[in-house]
């Protein structure tokens, strides 16, 4: 087997390390070049923002572009010299780069949205927990790197039960007995096999149910109703060299409003108890998941916000 052999880098360490910071990523085939990661916000772009990245691209780097596992951009072929110079001219073109470091990671969405299985606003929620924290959380140092995915049912197409935080769109159902024709059309349309049918009644096996709505739409004389719809909150979900799946809380969360300030108790809980260099999977294992939840289950954790976002 042939031994892979890459030139020197030319860039200073300090420099390389500045620039990472940045969103620009060496490309070690390369002397002095870096790959820039440009910010999505939710996966969704206009073509205006498509025309300038490509723009940016001939310009600045190799004409290439790259899509990352993240949903971000990423332009390749930047040489060391243009870095600032390119930063300047996507920054003119309403264009941010940035996603590394420890700190809350650029948002990951399904397009739940428009999707006919989607039981959430996906581009919305995710377009807000941007802003909230991807933003206005950018300057808060957190143990180690956040992932956040957001989901639109139970599908599950971004995974985000393996993000530290994931939401998950969700319908609860319940039989409607008085207008059950006891057809069990919805026992054959749910595809967990969590409905069956006992005494001409459809029966919901709640271990099985993941709460997708799919019964709910199959029947027309509305012998299945929601019960609750919402947002399901997973904790601690990662992929890489560890890989695990989050933990939901037991409890749908009912209203934009709710979710998002879930989500930011569970950042400062992570901040305020994590190690560094821990990630939020390990922090929920070293404290327990009972402790996490009721944190964010509660407000006392947003009474000390201004106290925890300060700490060292």
């Amino acid at each position: 087997m042939t031994k892979l052999e890459y030139p020197v880098c030319t860039v200073p360490d300090s420099e390389v390390a500045r620039l990472k910071g940045l969103g620009f990523l060496r490309d070690k085939t390369t002397e002095d070049r870096f790959n820039c990661r440009i910010i999505t916000k939710n996966g969704r772009v206009s073509s205006d923002f498509m025309r300038a990245a490509a723009e940016a691209a001939d310009k600045f780097g190799s004409g290439k572009l790259a899509m990352t596992s993240r949903m971000t951009i990423e332009i390749q072929g930047i040489a060391y010299k243009n870095t600032e110079e390119f930063i300047s001219f996507i920054n003119s073109k309403g264009i941010e780069c940035g996603g590394t470091g420890p700190k809350v990671r650029p948002v990951v969405s399904c397009k739940g949205t428009t999707c006919q299985y989607g039981l959430i606003d996906t581009f919305s929620l995710s377009e807000k927990i941007h802003e909230s924290f991807y933003v206005n959380y950018h300057n808060v140092k957190l143990p180690h790197k956040f992932k956040i995915a957001v989901g639109g049912c139970p599908n599950n197409c971004v995974k985000p039960d393996i993000n530290d935080v994931g939401v998950i769109g969700q319908r609860k159902p319940e039989v409607n007995g008085e207008k059950c024709k006891g057809c069990g059309l919805c026992a054959k349309m749910c595809p967990m096999g969590a409905i069956t049918m006992v005494d001409k009644l459809p029966v919901i096996d709640p271990q099985k149910c993941n709460n997708c709505g799919r019964c709910i739409g199959a029947c027309k004389l509305n012998g299945m109703n929601t019960q609750k719809s919402g947002y399901r909150l997973y904790l601690g979900g990662r992929w890489g060299k560890k890989v695990g799946r989050g933990i939901p809380v037991n409890y749908i969360f009912e209203t934009e409003e709710e979710i998002l300030s879930a989500i930011e108790k569970t950042i400062l809980f992570y901040r305020e108890n994590g190690i560094a260099g821990e990630r939020f999977a390990d922090t929920i294992q070293r404290i327990g998941f009972e402790n996490v939840e009721n944190a964010v289950l509660s407000d006392d954790i947003l009474k000390r916000k201004e106290v925890i976002l300060k700490d060292e």
